[in-house]
Parts: structure tokens; sequence; C-alpha cells
């Protein structure tokens, strides 16, 4: 199953969760690829190094980080370029060029990542430069900060060799538009997009980092901010235990710091697949939750390459590359009770 899939089989209340109508899955042509429709299991006990897993179905970019670690790269290096082929991605609309707009016409970027030592770096509301992961590790490596946002991000991109470009493509203004017609200006959650790619890895030292990127919610409110690049909210690393990245509705996953979450949860001795369902637990349990209206999943390695997937409604995935095969691998879910 893959996003735009997962779209069409969203469909929660009122108008429903209109999330990512235009997500298009990767094309698949990574070595010795094999699908995979199975629940998530937790028995990863024989897992081979190196080991790249990522948000929903990005088998191309899966294959671009395994290539990096095959070739003797480290994870930091793997989990940026994997991030940069969804990024470059112009029909996948949630990501990088591309991507939908705020309600103003407006492509904004979020993105961080994540090193083996907790090093961290991340951009927030950045526009007109692409490769948001890559700006976010610069931020990590060459300044003495965590976090820049807006112009601040994209003069800092243009000083260290990013090429300025419009995001916003034919199709996407297109898109924005036709959602003009019947918008109203406030946010209701089920009549936004969104979705991101996250991704994890462990090279052939043992060594795990992460990345994040994302355009956000679609029609988004001007200056919003998700998860994306909060480091232990969309994204958590520690080279000790393990990491968890996340993805959907960002105002959920900030209320429960849910990346971080998980891998304390996995340091409590947990397996990724038991954090993620916590985790997941932590914010449909909440008292008047409306998880009914919106999505949230997670994905999670631990030090030993066990790996664990979980999310509120049906339809989300995990790519999975090791051992030879990038497969896709639908997620276990909590609401059983819309199929029913």
């Amino acid at each position: 199953m893959n996003r735009r899939k997962f779209i069409k089989n969203t469909a929660l209340t009122g108008a429903g969760l209109l999330l990512g109508s235009a997500l298009v899955g990767c094309n698949e042509n990574a070595t010795k690829e094999t699908e995979s429709t199975a629940v998530i299991s937790n028995d990863d006990s024989k897992a081979t190094l190196p080991l790249v897993i990522a948000t929903w179905h990005v088998k191309e970019a899966t294959a671009k980080a395994m290539e990096v670690l095959q070739a003797g790269g480290n994870a930091l290096d793997a989990v940026e370029q994997g991030c940069m082929v969804e990024e470059a991605n112009e029909k996948g609309q949630s990501v990088g060029k591309g991507g939908l707009p705020d309600r103003d016409g407006n492509v904004t970027l979020d993105a961080c990542i994540m090193d083996k030592h907790g090093n961290c770096g991340a951009v927030v509301y950045l526009q007109d430069i692409t490769h948001a992961v890559s700006v976010a590790r610069k931020v990590m490596e060459e300044t003495p900060h965590v976090m820049l946002a807006g112009e601040g991000a994209k003069q800092y991109a243009i000083s260290q060799g990013f090429e300025a470009e419009d995001l916003l493509t034919e199709a996407s203004k297109e898109a924005w538009e036709k959602w003009k017609v019947e918008a109203k200006y406030k946010p209701i959650i089920n009549i936004e997009n969104h979705d991101t790619i996250g991704m994890l890895a462990i090279d052939k030292n043992g060594d795990i980092s992460g990345a994040c990127t994302t355009s956000g919610l679609a029609y988004k409110m001007g200056g919003r901010v998700g998860d994306s690049p909060i480091i232990g909210s969309g994204l958590f690393v520690d080279n000790e235990v393990g990491a968890a990245v996340a993805t959907g509705l960002g105002e959920e996953v900030v209320k429960t710091v849910g990346s971080f979450l998980v891998v304390e949860l996995m340091r409590q001795g947990k397996s990724p697949q038991d954090a993620c369902e916590e985790a997941i637990g932590r914010i449909v349990n909440k008292p008047n939750s409306n998880y009914k209206d919106f999505q949230v999943g997670y994905i999670a390695v631990n030090k030993k390459g066990e790996t664990g997937s979980y999310s509120v409604h049906q339809w989300f995935s995990m790519t999975k590359f090791e051992d030879g095969v990038n497969a896709q691998i639908q997620s276990d879910y909590f609401n059983k009770t819309e199929n029913s």
C-alpha cells in the first residue's frame, strides 16, 4: 500500500482527511526488491547490517541510502542522500520541490537531521531551497546553532552554495487554486493534507543516524511548523539505544514528544514494536482525544537492528532495506473498528 492508496482509505469523519492527495510512490527499481503486505513483526533477532528504514513507500530513497552504506559510507550520509531523493521528486507533493503550499501559496519546508553523537540541525519555514535536509546538516556541522528559520535559513543556505529556485510547480499551484474555491481560513484538521519522509539507518559499524523532511500540512496557516524539524518530536536518535521518527499530524506528535518517547521506551527494555505501540497509545488514550480525525505513525529501530512500526489508522507503511531486500511492510494499527 503506497501513500496515495493510504489517502483513499483514510476518509475518517466529515469531509475526511485529504492526506496528500497527490503523493506518489517512488518507482520500484531498487535491487532485489520484494513487496510485503504482512503486518510488521518484532522478530528481527537476526538483523543484518547495514540497515535502512523509512516512512511510507519510498523504495528509491531507501535504495539510495543503502547504496551509500554498501559503498562504505556512514549512516549520516545515507539518510541525507536518501531523503534528498524524495526532496527532488516533484511528483511527491509532500516533500521538497513540488510540495503543496500554505494557504497563501508559499511552499515552506521543514527538516532535521541527527547523528550518532547526538548532534543535530534543523530548518523551519525554509523557502526556495529544495534540499532542506542538507541545509539542516550544514546548520548542525557548520554553525553553533541547532535550528534556523525562515529568511535567515534561506540566506544561510545561499551562503553555503545552495541555489534558490521556485518550488511551486504547476501541478501544486493547480491543486492550491482548486482548494481555494471553498477554503475557509481556519485550521480544520479534516481538510488538511500532510506527510513526510523520515529515515533511519545503521551502518556497518553499528552507528545510527536519522533525518526527517517535509513540506508540512498543505494549505496550512502561514508560519505553521509541525513536528518534523523538532528534535525529540519528529526525530530522535540515541546511538546507545536506537532511533525513531514520526509521520502524520505533527501537532499530535509534538504534544507527546513522540520520537523521544519511543526511544526512551526502548531504553527501558521495550522492543521497537512495543515502543511504537505505546507511543500511539499515549495519543489515542488522552482525555477527549479526537484520534478518529487524524493519522500518526511511528517507525523505530534499536541498536540490535530490530525494527517496529505502528499507526493510529490503517494503510501506514514502512520501507525496509536489509540484506539485499528492499521491501514495503504494512504497519499494524490501533483503530481496528474503522474496518469492522
